[in-house]
Order: structure tokens, then C-alpha cells, then sequence
């Protein structure tokens, strides 16, 4: 293989030596090398058939390789497109939390065919929240709800964010050394009075994310490397947070944080300190949330992504 590149990239300098003459643009053709070689080898290392696993979990993550550009569709739910396999011959198609006892994927391009996976299903618990404050809840006075609002259009258009992955492996660690508290997957009703307005409310939610408990000020690094598509202090019920893109539709969503260190377009690589863990926005105490979201990047339509268990990631990675 490296004598086939080396040779490839010898014929791209000769190749653009004319318009290297009329630009002078040395650094034009480094570029043009450069992305030529990870393109190569991309191509060179993709798998030549399709391959996905037999089981998955429920709220997990499924991870298939195979030849570049191979369209694979949900055949079990109308056949919609979830994912495309990159020039590394990967595609990661999200499995909801509430899937059925399996999936059936059809795919077509270089590979053609269709596969059956089975997953495990989920047994979350339902919990009741008693004696909040419901202002630390739900947006109620006006100015809550503007704030609300500002924070809304932010994260959305974050989640609309896509950057190219930084890595081929995709492997996680947790972005937090503490025990995890609150798991992945629990309805919570929440029962209060607001200290407002003194009225009652109640309200409930899945709990989508995974919290590490550890108190205000424990370094909070990159789980993966990505691009930081949000960075922001002050959301109405995060708190700070930031939203890192690890590429392939997968964003990682750290919130209630107390400090920042990072920017939105800068590249981190895994492990790389992003900030540090707090007790902002609506919390009832100090502690990391961390939650993952799936987006089919082969569609427009954001209202299909769904959030994914962090644990299972790190369990998947530890295989």
C-alpha cells in the first residue's frame, strides 16, 4: 500500500505543477497530498462486505462496517434511511430506548442485503420527585420563558452542527472521574411549589442522560475527541454546557457545568480538559449530566434523533 500511495501522490504534484506555476501556492499542494493519503487509506482499510453485530441494547449504539457510501435502511419501520458508511466503511445507527425486540437493516451501494439484529430490551423504573422548587422545573414566569426561549434556538441550532469525525476509532471514556448517580432511562414525575407563584405543579420527563456525582469544580474532559459546537455559561435549564460533535451524527451534551475552557469550531482530542463539573442551571445539587445524542445524519429532519445510553458506550468500549 505504500508503495501504490507514494507513487499516487508523485503523480498529483506533477499533475497540478501547472497550476502550482500560475499560484505559487506551495502550501496548495501539501493540502492536496495530504487529503489525498487519508483518502487512500481510508479507502484501503474499509471493509469490502457489510457487516453488523447480531444483538445490540435497546438505547445503545449499533456500529456497522463495510465498503464507503453504503446506504443502510430501517427495513422493521418502513425502510426509512438511517445511515451512510463513511470513506472509513463506518455507519453508527442509534437504537431507541423503547425499540421492539429487534431491528432488521436492508442496504444497498457497493453491498447489498439485509440483517436482523436483536436487541435486549430495557427495564427502567418510573420514579416520583417529591418537594421541589417548580421553578427549577419548568420556564414560568416571563422572563423565565424568554430565557428559555434564547436558550432553545441556541442548543437547536447546535444539534444542526455537523463536523466530520476527528478519529476512526469509536471508543469513549468517562469525561468525569466520580460514581455515576442517576442512570440513563428513568421517567421521573417531579411534584412541587413554586416559590413564585405558590402554586403546585407537575410534571414529568425521561432522565436522558448519565450523572456522575462529583461536587463543583472536578475537571470534565472529552469522553471522545470532537468539535465543540456550543460553548455557553448561561442556558436556562443547563446551566453551562457544552455540546461536543464526535463525528458520524454523535454529540455529547455536558451540562450544570461552572467553568468553560473551550470554544465553538476548536478540535479536542479524548481526554483533553473541556471544563470543569458545577451546579448550574435547574439542579437540585452539584453533578455532572452527561447525555449522548444520535442524529441520522442522512436526513434533514432533526425531530428523528433521539438521545442513547452514555453507560452502554463506555461498556461498549471497555470490549
Amino acid at each position: 500500500m505504500r508503495t501504490a500511495l507514494a507513487a499516487s501522490c508523485v503523480a498529483i504534484v506533477v499533475f497540478v505543477g501547472a497550476a502550482v506555476a500560475q499560484t505559487s501556492s506551495n502550501d496548495a499542494i501539501a493540502e492536496l497530498i495530504a487529503a489525498t493519503e487519508i483518502s487512500e487509506i481510508s479507502k484501503a482499510s474499509a471493509p469490502a462486505t457489510l457487516s453488523c453485530p447480531d444483538e445490540a441494547p435497546a438505547g445503545g449504539l449499533i456500529i456497522c462496517t463495510g465498503p464507503p457510501n453504503t446506504d443502510i435502511y430501517d427495513a422493521s419501520s418502513g425502510g426509512g434511511l438511517k445511515a451512510r458508511t463513511d470513506t472509513a466503511g463506518l455507519a453508527l445507527i442509534g437504537a431507541p430506548r423503547l425499540a421492539s425486540t429487534s431491528i432488521t437493516l436492508s442496504f444497498s451501494g457497493a453491498a447489498s442485503g439485509d440483517t436482523a439484529i436483536a436487541l435486549t430490551p430495557r427495564d427502567d423504573p418510573y420514579r416520583e420527585i417529591t418537594g421541589l422548587d417548580c421553578d427549577k422545573v419548568d420556564a414560568r414566569t416571563p422572563t423565565q420563558k424568554d430565557h428559555a426561549g434564547r436558550s432553545w434556538v441556541k442548543k437547536q441550532k447546535a444539534f444542526k452542527t455537523f463536523y466530520a469525525p476527528l478519529t476512526d476509532e469509536v471508543k469513549f471514556i468517562s469525561p468525569a472521574k466520580g460514581p455515576f448517580s442517576s442512570p440513563f432511562g428513568p421517567t421521573r414525575k417531579y411534584i412541587g411549589i413554586s416559590k413564585v407563584t405558590g402554586k403546585p405543579c407537575e410534571s414529568m420527563s425521561v432522565h436522558r442522560g448519565l450523572d456522575v456525582a462529583v461536587p463543583v469544580g472536578t475537571e470534565l474532559v472529552a469522553p471522545m475527541a470532537g468539535v465543540v459546537t456550543l460553548a455557553d455559561l448561561d442556558l436556562y435549564y443547563e446551566g453551562g454546557a457544552i455540546f461536543l460533535d464526535h463525528g458520524r451524527g454523535l454529540k455529547s451534551v455536558f451540562i450544570h457545568l461552572s467553568e468553560i475552557d473551550v470554544a465553538p469550531g476548536q478540535h479536542v482530542a479524548q481526554g483533553e480538559r473541556i471544563g470543569a463539573t458545577g451546579n448550574t442551571g435547574r439542579t437540585t445539587g452539584p453533578h455532572l449530566h452527561w447525555a449522548v445524542k444520535w442524529r441520522n445524519e442522512t436526513s434533514e429532519d432533526r425531530s428523528g434523533d433521539f438521545y442513547i445510553d452514555p453507560k452502554l458506550l463506555l461498556e461498549m468500549s471497555e470490549k
